[in-house]
């Protein structure tokens, strides 16, 4: 008998130290999908996207913002909203136009998105130099940190969207440059910090919604950091080959996947407003404008 329990005891111990191992071979197992998990290589960390830039010919850019010709953010923002939009792409409102045309409306315009996103420098300014050093000095910012490598995306109907830093006291956008973008196909810039030059903006007409004046240059101040990515700007995001409509009451941006559904809404809405006010306009004596021209 005491040969039988002493047997039985052995078993059951010898079952308690098998547990226990495969225990511990579990634990270690899973120790070792952790460590394979978050195991990270070299090549890896140098950071990942995971919002991808989506790809458009000119021809459908062109053919959407048909849709959107004469719009208003007021029937976008209508549109957004019975696409299911609610409260989504409108931009703060201190992004406002540099300058308003109220009798031919130049400042309005609708876009297709091109992005660019610079951000503060860590650089040192560049302190007291001779003025042949400090001019090279700010050259060679210009060419290798604060380029504007996005002037070969610019297109006929090209919004230029610029994420900026947002406390540096930098005009990014000048009057030469935002020119010059203008003449290869930008219908208007959007920046969410600010602008150099306002006075010549105005007068050259280039539609520009910016927060502030800037007034330094870019070298000291500021860096780009990419183009033709996802930014955000007036705390919206914006995809490039996102639709960009602005006018007086501000900036919208629509998801260009939602595109047609909201231009489509947008539509009408402009449509129907203009036939009320034209019959109030009758009523009312006053001579037809601009506003409500079919």
């Amino acid at each position: 008998m005491a040969k039988n329990i002493i047997i039985v005891e052995s078993g059951e111990r010898l079952i308690r130290c098998l547990a226990f191992a495969l225990l511990l071979m579990i634990l270690a197992g899973l120790g070792q999908g952790r460590d394979e998990k978050t195991a990270v290589t070299e090549n890896q960390r140098g950071g990942k996207n995971f919002l991808f830039t989506p790809v458009y010919s000119e021809i459908e850019d062109q053919r959407i913002l048909a849709l959107f010709k004469g719009l208003r953010v007021a029937d976008v923002t209508d549109g957004m909203d019975a696409a299911g939009l609610q409260n989504i792409g409108l931009m703060d409102a201190e992004i406002h136009p540099l300058w308003r045309d109220m009798e031919h409306f130049r400042h309005r315009f609708a876009g297709v998105a091109v992005t660019a996103r610079y951000v503060p420098t860590q650089e040192p300014p560049a302190g007291k130099m001779s003025t042949a050093a400090y001019d090279d000095w700010a050259g060679n910012w210009y060419e290798k940190r604060s380029a504007e490598l996005f002037i070969p995306f610019i297109r006929q109907g090209t919004a230029m969207v610029i994420e900026d830093a947002p406390n540096a006291d930098v005009g990014t956008i000048g009057s030469y440059n935002i020119l010059e973008w203008h003449g290869r196909g930008c219908v208007g810039v959007v920046t969410s910090a600010s602008a150099r030059d306002s006075d010549e903006i105005i007068v050259e007409r280039v539609p520009l919604y910016l927060k502030k004046p800037g007034r330094g240059i870019r070298p000291g101040r500021n860096e780009l950091e990419s183009i033709n990515r996802p930014i955000v700007c007036g705390g919206v995001l914006v995809i490039p080959g996102d639709i960009i409509v602005a006018d007086g009451d501000g900036v919208v941006v629509v998801p260009r996947a939602r595109a047609e559904a909201v231009a489509r809404y947008a539509r009408r809405i402009m449509d129907d407003d203009k036939a009320g006010r034209r019959e109030l306009y009758e009523q009312f004596g006053l001579r037809e404008d601009e506003t409500v021209k079919k």
